[in-house]
């Protein structure tokens, strides 16, 4: 099927601040893209690269005064809900793939040290595999309250942890640390999830955070915030917590006077 997705930033600028945008959708999972653009107001040039998660980045410079940077697309998206395996096995520290193992570590917002103990109370007699983070995502999704003034940009899994609130960044964050207690590989990932299947959202559309956990041999997809399988997930950028993939980097102080993310489904494979 077709999504059109895309965003658009608005910054005010003293200076020429060097900045990274990462907002295009990962074209490794089953996703094509049918017309992708840029337009940036002025007129300012960018540059690609792929970053050390395979993740896409932009770099650019702000120029001093009001500028907009806007992306769109065009993809064509696999149907049908994000892949399970409900009997999906935990694999051994030993038998984990080298480029697994950065991700049971502790990280800026993952300190897993701070809630190893709380993890172990809450989910370590339970079934090793697929089942324990589900458990993991039903206690995060049920236990914290979404709200967007109610956290902070730099909260940690463990202050999510005693505020009991959070956005969906901070559902990921603290969903990853509980399965990393386990040394079970899970990494930070966020992109573009259109209303399909679901009742729409009251909310603005926003960018969404969910996690990635490694079980029986390859990464599956988890929400702890909305918990459940999505149609049209659309992955932008994966990494071992939001640090690691900022939807823009800047490297001075502009001024962000407005952000707008939209992603809609548009049609079936082919049609216009």
């Amino acid at each position: 099927m077709l999504l059109e997705v895309g965003c658009e930033f608005s910054y005010l600028a003293e200076v020429p601040t060097h900045s990274v945008f990462q907002v295009e959708p990962r074209f490794d999972r089953g996703v094509l893209a049918v017309d992708e653009r840029w337009t940036t107001t002025p007129a300012t040039g960018l540059s690609r690269y792929v970053d050390g998660f395979g993740n896409m980045c932009r770099r650019t410079t702000l120029p001093p005064g009001l500028s907009s940077w806007r992306y769109g697309a065009r993809i064509e998206v696999p149907e049908g809900l994000d892949a399970e395996s409900l009997d999906a096995r935990e694999v051994a520290a030993e038998h984990l793939p080298d480029t697994a193992l950065v991700f049971t570590l502790p990280s800026r917002f993952c300190p897993v040290q701070e809630l190893a103990d709380q993890a172990w109370s809450l989910f370590g007699q339970l079934e090793p595999g697929w089942r324990r983070v589900q458990a993991i995502c039903d206690w995060v999704h049920d236990g914290i309250t979404f709200d967007y003034l109610g956290t902070a940009p730099l909260a940690t899994a463990a202050d999510v942890v005693d505020t009991g609130i959070g956005v969906c960044r901070d559902f990921a964050h603290l969903a990853v640390t509980f399965c990393r207690a386990f040394n079970i590989p899970a990494r930070y990932a966020f992109g573009y999830l259109p209303d399909i299947g679901v009742e729409p959202s009251t909310e603005e559309t926003d960018f969404c955070a969910w996690m990635e956990v490694y079980l029986e041999g390859r990464w599956w997809t988890f929400d702890p915030r909305n918990n459940r399988r999505r149609t049209g997930r659309t992955l932008i950028a994966v990494g071992r917590d939001a640090l690691d993939v900022a939807m823009v980097s800047t490297y001075g102080g502009p001024e962000l006077l407005d952000m707008t993310v939209h992603a809609e489904l548009v049609g079936s494979s082919g049609a216009d």
